[in-house]
This record gives structure tokens, sequence and C-alpha cells, in this order.
């Protein structure tokens, strides 16, 4: 098989994991993800040995399963987060153009019509924020948080689900846009800092209402 089929298997399992279709604790069997994919079993075996060394999939006994993130991690990941996030929006207040600012503020609207589907909105709001991360034209940047978002995916339930907290976070989103159109590099990391905060807090709240 050629590297472009490892590359193909590596990107669809990642898409799966990203998309819930497997989420944290799923066993991951390589016959049947051949069959799902229709590609052959050894670049599907490439793919899961890529992910195990990226630390997205984790053993169980002599399976792979989907990996979840403990609470230290979460918040290791979420630090990580908003550092990068908050460079990525001062970044967006100097470099957007113009018609950039105007994608950003026209999600924001959209995704008011998905508050009461908080897994559509969730990829809504992945979108967004890659949009905020071109924004920012810092290709190396754009390279990072690929990277964390790719751990985000581990993440078994969004934190958008809490009741209440998407129409609060697209109000959070329209503050970083409203910075971003103002150049103001301050507040516009400020806000998504901030923004990113309270979407952790939520969650540690929703995981501790759980446990």
């Amino acid at each position: 098989m050629s590297d472009v089929g490892q590359k193909d298997a590596y990107a669809m399992i990642l898409e799966a994991i990203d998309g819930g279709v497997y989420r944290p604790g799923s066993r991951l069997v390589e016959s049947e993800l051949a069959d799902r994919f229709g590609v052959s079993r050894t670049p599907i075996r490439e793919a899961l040995q890529r992910l195990e060394t990226q630390s997205l999939l984790t053993r169980d006994g002599r399976s792979l399963i989907v990996a979840s993130l403990d609470h230290a991690q979460m918040a290791e990941l979420y630090a990580v987060r908003q550092e990068l996030e908050g460079l990525a929006a001062r970044l967006a207040a100097q470099h957007a153009a113009t018609e950039e600012i105007a994608v950003l503020y026209d999600m924001v609207e959209q995704d008011r019509a998905l508050v009461a589907d908080p897994e559509t909105l969730a990829r809504a709001n992945r979108r967004f924020h890659h949009q905020i991360h071109l924004a920012s034209h810092n290709r190396y940047l754009v390279q990072q948080l690929d990277l964390v978002y790719r751990s985000m995916a581990l993440m078994a339930r969004t934190s958008l689900a809490a009741e209440g907290r998407g129409a609060v976070a697209l109000e959070e989103h329209a503050a970083i846009v409203d910075a971003i159109s103002a150049r103001d590099g301050d507040r516009a990391a400020n806000a998504l800092k901030a923004h990113l905060s309270t979407a952790f807090q939520v969650r540690l709240r929703e995981e501790a209402q759980r446990s």
C-alpha cells in the first residue's frame, strides 16, 4: 500500500474520532476499520500505530481503544490551548483581512440557529476557532493548534451541552470578533482566553455532577 493509502487511513480514523463516531473507550479493530473505510488492513495498522504514538489511542490488553483524558490532562491541555489561541486572536487583530472578519461575524450569526443542537454547535464551534487560527496568518501557530485540537477530540462530551452554555458561548464569540474587528490585540486575546477558561470550568462542573 502506498503512503497515500496510509495517510488516508490515518485521516479517516482521526476524523471519525473527532466526529464522535469513536468516543473515548471505543475499541478499534483492524478488520472492522478496513471494512468501514474500504482499505486494506496494512494502512489501517500503520495508522493505528501512528495514533497510538500520538497518545490518541491506548492499550487495553492486546486491544487498542480511544484514549480519554483525566482531570490533570484536561487542565494541561486547556492551559496550552488558552495561551496559543489567545496568541492567535492577538495576531488576528493585527493581520486579519476585512473579509476574514466578515466571515467570523457571519459564523456567529449562523451559529445562533444551532443553540438547541449541542453536537452540531460543537462542530460549528471548531470551525469558528479554526477560522481565528487562520486569521492569525501564522502557519506555525496553526500547525500547533491543529495538534491541540486532535487531543481535544478525546473529550467525551462538549461543554456546549451544558444548559444555557451555547447561547453564552456565542455572545463570547461575538465579543472576540468585536475585539479583532477593532484591531485591539490585548482585548481579543483576553476575550478568547476568558472564553476558554469559562468553557473549562463548565466542563469541570458537568463532570462533577456526573460523578
